[in-house]
């Protein structure tokens, strides 16, 4: 068995089995629902396989439409609905178990020269390598580690502000959240790769935000969530296995819903991609 890394990059590399139609593998997990982040990374190197390569993906939306079945492959239809002359753009459903799943809508673009230029600045934030990972902050307070870490062990994540394990420490929170994150190892130099393994990590931490003034990020939960849909436009190119840094904020949560936005940055200060996902959050029972 490989690394983490190599265990992501086989969970992305999909088998063709017909013209527009892929298969891919769900791994095997003690959890009610296979993780969003993958079937959104796989959904997307399936868009990528049928489009040139000189046209690198710019936007991504996307609905979770029923909940996966971990350990069950899942199959992935491609209709090709726009080849122009600068813009191709693919549609994608995901079916499991003769169910659809998953939705996804994906543009590419010939990259162009434009007249305007501007982003958001990065904030200021401490240096990932002055922040501990999120696997040795959160297993020196529990000992053990939650089952679904094993969807994160491909990633270093690390939160810029210090994990809160209180109700009073959470007095006051703001719904934000932020982390630096890149891959555990080099990942190959395609950069349908990395696009795609940053979709697959973009899920995992994003409604954190939601969370932050009601529950510690970690340990007991006391909603079930789930994403409803997903969101993500890529500004410029980008490299998942350097450090990003994932800027996380909701700006309203109501109605057993949570909207969650993101900008990622990378340690240049460039703004590469922004982030949009709806959460549904349903207290569980004391």
């Amino acid at each position: 068995m490989g690394s983490p890394v190599d265990q992501l990059v086989e969970l992305l590399d999909l088998e063709q089995i017909e013209l527009n139609i892929f298969r891919g593998r769900s791994p095997e997990e003690e959890l009610q629902r296979t993780f969003g982040g993958q079937v959104a990374g796989q959904a997307l190197v399936a868009a990528g396989r049928t489009v040139e390569g000189d046209r690198p993906v710019h936007s991504l939306h996307a609905y979770f439409l029923r909940p996966g079945v971990p350990g069950v492959p899942i199959v992935y239809q491609v209709d090709r609905i726009r080849d122009g002359r600068s813009f191709t753009t693919r549609r994608v459903l995901g079916i499991q178990q003769g169910r659809s799943i998953f939705a996804l809508t994906a543009d590419f673009h010939v990259p162009e020269q434009g007249g305007i230029e501007h982003q958001n600045t990065m904030p200021e934030v401490p240096a990932p390598e002055d922040l501990p990972s999120a696997l040795e902050e959160v297993g020196a307070r529990l000992g053990e580690l939650p089952p679904f870490i094993s969807r994160r062990q491909p990633f270093d994540i690390r939160y810029v502000d210090r994990l809160r394990w209180s109700k009073e420490e959470l007095a006051g929170v703001e719904p934000r959240s932020g982390v630096w994150l890149r891959t555990n190892g080099a990942l190959p130099d395609d950069p349908l790769i990395h696009v795609c393994a940053l979709t697959y990590a973009s899920d995992m931490t994003l409604l954190d935000a939601v969370r932050a003034p009601v529950e510690p990020l970690w340990g007991r939960r006391h909603f079930d969530m789930a994403s409803l849909d997903h969101a993500m436009w890529f500004h410029r190119p980008f490299r998942a296995d350097e450090w990003l840094l994932y800027q996380q904020e909701s700006p309203v949560a109501h109605g057993a819903r949570g909207l969650a936005r993101g900008q990622i940055y990378d340690r240049s200060g460039q703004l590469v991609v922004s982030v949009v996902q709806e959460g549904l959050f349903r207290p569980l029972p004391e």
